[in-house]
């Protein structure tokens, strides 16, 4: 019988391809339709046994990552932990995050830990506990676990938890992640979208996915566009990026590409619409802000097109460093034991 001393667990990052925002409601949520899409920027995470639950984390922003029970791996573990009983399964665990996805970076990063942990978890305590509970689980714990999980592309609604896999063909998209100096509160960015909303400032309708442009970059006013406050629709689905996955056309992706935060983020970080106009003009098929930022995301043509947008915008000095990435990617699995 082999003694399971430890799990890992390799888990991706996430973009909103289309983030729609609804007005807040009365719990302070905003209701959303978003779609997301899974790349090949992995955090692992490691569950091993011991007297009490722990939290270590190291690489990435580590030193502004909770390493106390706000830690949402930890809550994970514990969520799952009163799913299971006997055994060993009450006992503590050793969680140790090893990050590659940046902290505050409108990425998923610590929903992604979360999901990780409650995979290895499982596996470690031979829990047996099934990939739709998991999902529930993952629900309770934060909006965006759930996804981390399921991984692909898929349209979320609610506040981001309930999911319907896109149907879309297995179509590798390139994309360029330019990670910005410090970091973005995500609390901090929805507030400021009301504040804009309530100004009757741009903040997107919510329903349309496709925001208007002004030099190219998404979240502008057009010319002669109505100044009174028109009050966000009820989120909806994009129909022309729905249209542009199934399709499989990386142009028309780009073109589709939509978020109701980014004039929040760059209200917040003005110097992101640098970095957004640099990626265009280098001959990206599409740019926007990646959830409530501060990283930028930029869409390539092609393998190729993917390092020469990377090689650029880092010469540019737009960033603090860029990542080529593909998606979609799987979500959260457990790394096979070496040896």
């Amino acid at each position: 019988m082999t003694i399971v001393t430890g799990v890992t667990a390799r888990v991706p990052a996430k973009l909103n391809l289309q983030l729609a925002v609804g007005p807040p409601r009365a719990d302070g949520y905003h209701d959303l339709v978003t779609v997301f899409h899974a790349v090949g920027l992995f955090d692992e995470v490691t569950v091993e046994p011991a007297e009490r639950d722990t939290v270590t984390v190291t690489g990435e922003g580590a030193s502004t990552v909770p390493h106390d029970r706000d830690n949402l791996a930890l809550r994970a573990v514990a969520a799952l932990r009163k799913q299971v009983r006997g055994g060993n399964r009450t006992a503590g665990v050793r969680v140790s995050i090893a990050k590659r996805i940046p902290v505050a970076a409108g990425l998923a990063g610590g929903s992604a830990d979360a999901a990780a942990a409650l995979v290895a978890a499982n596996e470690l305590w031979a829990a047996g506990v099934t990939s739709q509970r998991l999902a529930e689980i993952a629900a309770t714990i934060g909006s965006d676990v759930a996804f981390a999980l399921l991984g692909g592309t898929a349209v979320g609604r609610g506040r981001g938890e309930r999911l319907t896999p896109a149907l879309a063909p297995a179509t590798q998209y390139h994309w360029v992640l330019a990670f910005a100096e410090g970091q973005l509160s995500t609390p901090k960015v929805y507030a400021a979208l009301d504040r804009l909303r309530a100004l009757g400032g741009p903040g997107g309708s919510g329903g349309t996915g496709s925001p208007s442009r002004i030099g190219g970059i998404p979240g502008g006013r057009p010319p002669g566009a109505s100044t009174a406050p028109p009050g966000p629709a009820p989120p909806a689905l994009d129909a022309p990026l729905m249209s542009a996955l199934r399709s499989g056309d990386a142009a028309r992706l780009g073109r589709a590409l939509s978020n109701d935060l980014q004039p929040a983020a760059l209200s917040l970080y003005p110097a992101l619409r640098k970095t957004l106009a640099a990626g265009l003009e280098l001959g990206a098929l599409g740019a926007l802000v990646a959830g409530s930022g501060p990283t930028c995301v930029f869409l390539a043509a092609s393998a190729e097109r993917a390092l020469e947008l990377a090689v650029s915008l880092s010469g540019a000095g737009v960033c603090r460093s860029v990542a080529r990435v593909t998606g979609p990617v799987p979500g959260a699995a457990v790394v096979p034991a070496q040896g």
